[in-house]
């Protein structure tokens, strides 16, 4: 940058006005001392069978007239292919604990129904199962992150679904899967220990939620060849006595623990959230600001993990964020179905900014959701 030198006997005997010089900065790049390495999980996306997320959404069935391969349509696997997802995570989601995964399998005309009373109080004829959700991953190219019932299940109902997936002995359960079609087991490398046990899981205390993780968890098996992250049920925004009491009751038994926090313009659950897209300028800044609460809440279950963790082998797994607002006009409450404008996608780039931010301790997380619910990538109407 050239420099300019002036004597004072040049200089005018009236002020006049100057033109600044330009600032300068240095920037300076060591590759030799390089950060913590950005966990790709932190693109993960989730799926729970909540209102047109997984019907309508992802699967239209094989008798449909939208084209569809085995039952899932085929424009959404496209779209999806194309954000080259590292996970998904199904069936919940508060679904999760109200979910039987032998429901789910066998000839579809056969399954039982069940009403889902958690969203909608509509009938799910649990015509995507086990089978169907692993066929999907496969045609989108992702991992399965799967969510077990700890709220309403048994842990042999648990320790059965992981053998079902992922054990090729020639044992009872094994051999039902291949009954049902599938010979070789599947690779399942994640696996949610319950989902939210403080509210809709079981309204759970965290010490108790401690001990029924530490008894689940010794009955996730890791069948030859297949190795389970498992995920314990973390806090929901700012309760850290829960990540407290986890992490010092079962850390040695967790590889992760889970954090949900939403976006809400208002910042409380218990006034109205804010339509998705009629909003004022005090509503677009008050999401954004909702939003970097994220990096707070982040830093302050870290700094908890690290008296119990010091070598940050535990991971936080963020598996529910996004914006939440009142649901379009018209449109069942319960399917929390909303349109998204640039202001979601600049929430989202903060949210994923702030888990770049911590990647010595975020392993991954979880935008909610995939299709037609809340901050979703992709909206479907019938054909459309």
């Amino acid at each position: 940058m050239a420099s300019l030198l002036v004597s004072a006997a040049s200089l005018p005997a009236q002020p006049v006005a100057l033109e600044a010089a330009p600032a300068s900065a240095t920037l300076v790049l060591n590759a030799s001392q390089p950060g913590p390495v950005i966990n790709p999980n932190i693109y993960g996306q989730f799926a729970e069978h909540l209102g047109h997320c997984i019907y309508g959404g992802v699967w239209v069935g094989e008798n449909s007239p939208i084209p569809n391969t085995r039952g899932i349509r085929n424009d959404v696997v496209a779209a999806l292919r194309e954000l080259h997802i590292p996970n998904v995570r199904w069936p919940g989601g508060c679904f999760a604990d109200e979910y039987h995964w032998r429901d789910g399998i066998g000839p579809r005309e056969q399954r039982p129904k069940m009403i889902n009373t958690t969203w909608g109080g509509v009938v799910e004829d649990n015509s995507f199962g086990t089978h169907e959700f692993m066929d999907f991953c496969d045609q989108i190219g992702t991992h399965p992150y799967v969510c077990g019932n700890v709220g309403s299940g048994s842990v042999r109902e648990m320790m059965e679904w992981v053998e079902y997936m992922t054990s090729d002995a020639s044992s009872p359960i094994a051999n039902l899967r291949r009954q049902n079609g599938r010979d070789k087991p599947w690779k399942v490398s994640l696996m949610a220990i319950g989902n939210e046990s403080w509210g809709c899981g079981g309204n759970m205390r965290p010490e108790y939620y401690a001990d029924e993780f530490r008894r689940y968890n010794t009955f996730v098996k890791n069948y030859p060849g297949n190795d389970i992250y498992r995920v314990a049920g973390g806090s929901s925004g700012d309760d850290m006595n829960w990540t407290n009491v986890l992490m010092a009751m079962a850390a040695k038994q967790m590889n992760g623990l889970s954090l949900h926090y939403y976006t809400l313009p208002s910042g409380d659950w218990k006034k109205k959230k804010g339509s998705a897209t009629e909003f004022d300028e005090a509503a677009w800044f008050a999401t954004l600001r909702n939003t970097l609460r994220m990096d707070e809440l982040v830093a302050q279950h870290a700094a908890i993990m690290d008296k119990y963790d010091a070598a940050k082998r535990v991971g936080l797994v963020v598996d529910e964020w996004g914006t939440w607002y009142d649901v379009e006009p018209g449109t069942n409450p319960g399917f929390l179905y909303q349109q998204n404008t640039l202001r979601d996608a600049i929430v989202a780039g903060l949210n994923l900014h702030i888990f770049q931010k911590h990647a010595d301790r975020v392993f991954g997380a979880n935008i909610a959701q995939m299709v037609n619910v809340l901050q979703a990538m992709i909206l479907t109407d019938g054909t459309k």
